[in-house]
């Protein structure tokens, strides 16, 4: 204790404000956590790709939640950080499987024509979604691939409840139109 009264004040409020804000970040941290993984896991399909990219949005928002002017837009914040970081994995990924596919002869495939189609299909539907334009996408991979409401969405992503929902509209239309 006598140590803490041998230094001044404006560094007491200092320290204070920190511990403060830590236990803020705690709070937060289980709820955010699973937001994260989840935005991460939404853009990339991949649950290993997706916890790593949530622990570096996690790790980039303990370093910079002291700095958040609003607290109450942590949130909407770490959303778009784990979108941000998913985007940069993912076409690090891509980079790095075309070099490889350009190195290596690929193996005939094989498979029921049942399949083949089934996985035709979805690779279709997710290169029709990456194809939206990002204000679209994040609200189709937001809303219907995790299934949160349109009020959640609108929160997330700090949009009005009507704009959330024409966005989603028009995302479904362009998706209908690509894949026709």
């Amino acid at each position: 204790m006598e140590g803490l009264a041998a230094l001044p004040l404006d560094a007491l409020m200092t320290a204070s404000g920190a511990m403060d804000s830590d236990a803020e970040f705690e709070r937060a941290l289980p709820e955010s956590s699973l937001l994260a993984f989840r935005v991460a896991f939404s853009v990339l399909r991949q649950r290993e790709d997706a916890e790593d990219v949530a622990q570096e949005a996690l790790a980039r928002a303990y370093r910079k939640f002291r700095a958040l002017k609003n607290p109450e837009r942590f949130r909407p914040w770490l959303v778009r950080v784990a979108w941000r970081l998913a985007l940069d994995h993912r076409r690090g990924q891509q980079r790095r499987r075309r070099r490889e596919q350009a190195a290596a002869v690929l193996p005939g495939a094989s498979g029921t024509r049942e399949m083949a189609a089934s996985l035709e299909l979805r690779e279709r539907l997710w290169k029709a979604i990456d194809r939206l334009p990002e204000k679209l996408r994040l609200v189709v991979l937001l809303a219907p691939v995790q299934g949160n409401d349109l009020g959640e969405v609108a929160r997330l992503t700090g949009l009005p409840e009507g704009t959330v929902k024409s966005r989603l509209h028009l995302a479904r239309r362009h998706l209908a139109e690509d894949l026709l």
